[in-house]
């Protein structure tokens, strides 16, 4: 055995002995490094003849590609030894049961909601949609509601920079809608002739400084609007009874419309529900209120009131949530807290 075979047999020693990779690197060091036994060899070139330094380059260049080859192999089963450690520490066994993914869904309220609006479009109702941040003129004053009227405090407001509010009701979506609704047969209607009833319901968030059991700030109503040339009272009473019916899926429930007050309907009333089996057989419960829409919210549609005429209502949807499910603590509702939620998936 010459000295390149002694060389590449000690390199291949050095580099089994290797246990990891930074003691491989420290055996390639020895003999493919700067100072290394190749390097070396190449440097004592120097003083050869050339036919000499072609013989003596091309045998230690087949030695040096020996001991890369061999450095490479070791470098290689030291990857697989510890892909394998790992493996084997991470090991699964795959005939366990999987892990199912937790599923998420509405919320009651939400449930709710997408109920009402399915309800109301079977009766030809449109939804609308609006901000949430509210102008005074479409929160009040258009509904009847002047800055000294006294039914403002009863909406203790949040009020927001530049003279808006977060709305206390969805009742501006109502003015809104219609007054867009006007605009778009305006043509019509200055030639005398009539137009598309406006028929709508306006659900979403709306906010109050009020907070107990049964009263939340931020809470949810559905209102609607029906104006037309030949709509009553009757109507209204047709529409809210077979509505609350279909929606409690109870054709025995028994409503009732109390007379009251308010500054956007005359006449105006209450509605209560009255369910004749359950726990709450025989009570009476408010679910909301209605009326004939005032002269001037008509007239602030852009409407004349001597010709159209109709009625609004609008109802808690916390309130139809918690009937419906059977819940008595409205503020278990925005708890957030899963185990209750789940229920309702």
């Amino acid at each position: 055995m010459n000295e390149l075979d002694t060389l590449v047999e000690s390199a291949r020693q050095s580099f089994a002995q290797a246990l990891t990779p930074a003691d491989l690197e420290n055996a390639k060091a020895l003999f493919l490094g700067k100072a290394g036994r190749i390097t070396e060899l190449m440097k004592g070139m120097a003083a050869l003849s050339v036919e000499d330094k072609k013989t003596r380059g091309a045998a230690i260049n087949i030695a040096k590609q020996a001991i890369e080859a061999a450095l490479n192999d070791h470098r290689q089963a030291l990857a697989d030894a510890e892909l394998q450690a790992q493996l084997k520490a991470e090991a699964l066994d795959v005939t366990l049961p999987g892990r199912s993914a937790n599923l998420g869904g509405l919320h009651p309220v939400s449930l709710t909601l997408e109920r009402v609006e399915q309800i109301f479009g079977s009766m030809g109702f449109e939804v609308a949609q609006g901000p949430e941040i509210e102008t005074d003129w479409f929160n009040f004053t258009a509904l009847n509601t002047p800055e000294d009227h006294p039914a403002r405090s009863m909406h203790d407001t949040f009020y927001v920079e530049g003279g808006h509010l977060l709305r206390t009701h969805t009742s501006p979506m109502q003015i809104r809608h219609a007054v867009q609704h006007v605009k778009r047969y305006k043509n019509q209607l200055d030639a005398g002739q009539g137009m598309p009833e406006i028929r709508v319901i306006a659900p979403g968030r709306t906010y109050r400084v009020d907070s107990d059991a049964t009263h939340s700030p931020m809470f949810h109503q559905c209102e609607g609007l029906w104006i037309g040339e030949n709509v009553s009272f009757k109507d209204l009473k047709v529409v809210v009874t077979d509505f609350c019916r279909t929606f409690f899926e109870s054709d025995d429930l028994v409503l009732r419309f109390r007379p009251s007050f308010f500054p956007f309907t005359e006449p105006s009333a209450e509605i209560d529900i009255q369910f004749q089996s359950g726990p709450l057989a025989g009570r009476w419960l408010e679910v909301g209120g209605s009326g004939q829409v005032h002269p001037n919210v008509v007239r602030n549609m852009g409407l004349d009131p001597e010709r159209f005429i109709g009625f609004a209502f609008g109802m808690g949807m916390d309130r139809f949530t918690m009937l419906r499910y059977g819940v008595n603590d409205l503020r278990l509702f925005f708890d957030g807290d899963v185990r209750f939620l789940s229920q309702f998936q």
